[in-house]
This record gives C-alpha cells, sequence and structure tokens, in this order.
C-alpha cells in the first residue's frame, strides 16, 4: 500500500511543506486549511475564487439593462455545473422533441453498428436520445447527482472527456457484443461517471463499498429476462470510467496536465479504434 504521508502530490500547490488531502472542487488542485474558502459544495483555492469573483465582476459589467436575457445568462455564468446542466437540458429538449416528431430523433441519433462507416457520430448521439420518460428520468437523475459531483472535482472540460469518452466504449462493446442492435440512452455514460467516481473516491483514501454495491445492482437489473436493457453499453461505460478515473486520479498534479490531456486522447482513440476493430470484425 502506498504511504500518503510522502506523496507530493497530497501536498498543498501554494505551501509544499503542508500535507493535505483536500482538493478544490473545481481545479482540483489540493490545498491545505489556510487556503481553503468554503463553497457551496466543498471547498475553492485562491486561484478559483479569485477567478468566479472576476467573471462576476466582469458579467457585471458587461450586462447592461437587467432584462430577462442578461439576468439569465448571470445566473448561468454563476453556476459550478454549467457542463451537468447543458447536457440536462439538451437530452430533455431531444426527448421532447422526438415525442412530437413521431421518434425522428431516435432514428437520426441512435446507435447501430451497421451504420458506423457512414454515420460515426451515432457512437456519440446516442447519449441523447431515450426511449421513454422513465428510461430518461433514471438517466439523467444519475446524472444530475453524479455529473455535478464530478464536475467539481474535474472541472466542465475533463468531465465532458470523461463523458463522451465511456459514451464511446459503451457503444464499443456494443459494436462487438451485439452488432447491429440499435441501442438508445446515455446508460454507458452514466455507468462511465459511476467507475470513474469509484476510482477518484479510492484515490482519495474514502470509503466507496455502497457506491460499489450501487454499481452491481444496476449492472445485475441489465441482465434480467424482459427488460430490455443494453447490458453491453453498461459494461463498456464501466471499463471506460475506470480507466478515465485512473488516468485522472494518476494525473493530479497541475504540472501533470499535458501528461494529463495525453492520456485522455490516447484513451478516446482506444476507444474509437476499438469499435472500427468491432465493426470490421463483425462484417469480415
Amino acid at each position: 500500500m502506498t504511504d500518503q504521508a510522502y506523496n507530493p502530490n497530497n501536498s498543498c500547490y501554494r505551501h509544499p511543506d503542508r500535507q493535505s488531502f483536500v482538493l478544490c472542487q473545481r481545479c482540483g488542485r489540493t490545498i491545505c486549511p489556510e487556503c481553503q474558502t468554503p463553497a457551496a459544495v466543498g471547498v475553492h483555492c485562491p486561484e478559483c475564487v479569485r477567478e468566479q469573483r472576476a467573471q462576476f465582476a466582469a458579467n457585471r459589467r458587461a450586462s447592461g439593462a437587467p432584462n430577462g436575457f442578461t439576468v439569465a445568462r448571470r445566473r448561468f455564468a454563476m453556476l459550478d455545473q454549467k457542463a451537468t446542466v447543458v447536457i440536462v437540458a439538451i437530452t430533455v429538449a431531444v426527448w421532447l422533441l422526438d415525442q412530437v416528431s413521431g421518434r425522428l430523433f431516435s432514428s437520426l441519433l441512435a446507435f447501430n453498428s451497421l451504420l458506423l462507416p457512414t454515420q460515426p457520430w451515432r457512437a456519440v448521439t446516442v447519449l441523447f436520445v431515450h426511449s421513454s420518460f422513465l428510461h430518461l428520468l433514471f438517466n439523467m437523475w444519475a446524472l444530475w447527482i453524479f455529473g455535478r459531483m464530478l464536475e467539481n472535482m474535474l472541472g466542465a472540460w475533463r468531465f465532458l472527456a470523461l463523458y463522451f469518452v465511456t459514451g464511446i466504449f459503451g457503444s464499443m462493446l456494443v459494436t462487438f457484443l451485439a452488432p447491429g442492435t440499435s441501442v438508445v440512452g446515455a446508460s454507458g455514460a452514466i455507468f462511465g461517471l459511476f467507475a470513474a467516481f469509484f476510482v477518484l473516491q479510492r484515490s482519495l483514501g474514502q470509503n466507496a463499498v455502497q457506491l460499489l454495491v450501487i454499481i452491481g445492482l444496476n449492472l445485475v437489473i441489465g441482465f434480467l429476462p424482459g427488460t430490455n436493457i443494453s447490458w453491453q453499453a453498461h459494461i463498456g461505460g464501466l471499463i471506460g470510467g475506470f480507466l478515465m478515473g485512473f488516468v485522472f486520479a494518476q494525473t493530479r498534479n497541475i504540472r501533470q496536465r499535458p501528461l494529463q490531456i495525453t492520456l485522455i486522447a490516447a484513451t478516446a482513440i482506444v476507444g474509437l479504434g476499438l469499435t472500427a476493430v468491432g465493426y470490421a470484425s463483425t462484417i469480415g
């Protein structure tokens, strides 16, 4: 077992001689008690606090008359989980449009491995379409809970990378294990969030047994007869989530940012490459 007391990543980024296991909920830097500013969720580092204040001041200066659009833009700028909010809003909007258009969006965005050569974007757009209201409700509820926590820990862009890369891994395993099957839903990415959150919690020395139980129960449900659930996408998302979580856990240090970006891109390329291999093997 690694001795965390000698891990430089567990030292305050502003005071290297002070050990701490607390991360800024926005950028992920390790911060000591002196550098912590309480936030709605967790704590923020001095740089993130200054950035928020400067952004808020800039929004106030540029806002002009407080009309409805200005107020909405100001409130959105102050959100700490913009990416999660946007994904949920787009997914709900697509579902509503799908209902009034006679499932047009499902036919355009659903994933089927046979369409990969001509419509490869379906490996990602599948995350935005759902088969029923309950399907949408469960996935968006899970995204709202775990997405906001992960976005606070990772930041918006790393969270978006996690969401879409794990979604690709879900489509990848569907290509291998259920070729020619049409699937919809964000479940692959949701399971990816579960896995990544588990890895990050364990890397911080926190108990994640309850989360492991949740993952297991939801995974078992997908194998029950008559549920019509793509368990292949769930397992693929878990694989992608564990990989991405490991990348984030091992590259926490701010100086490792170039390495982190490289590994994220490499993981995405692996997911896309395996999807192509899966397609070639099923038609060949």
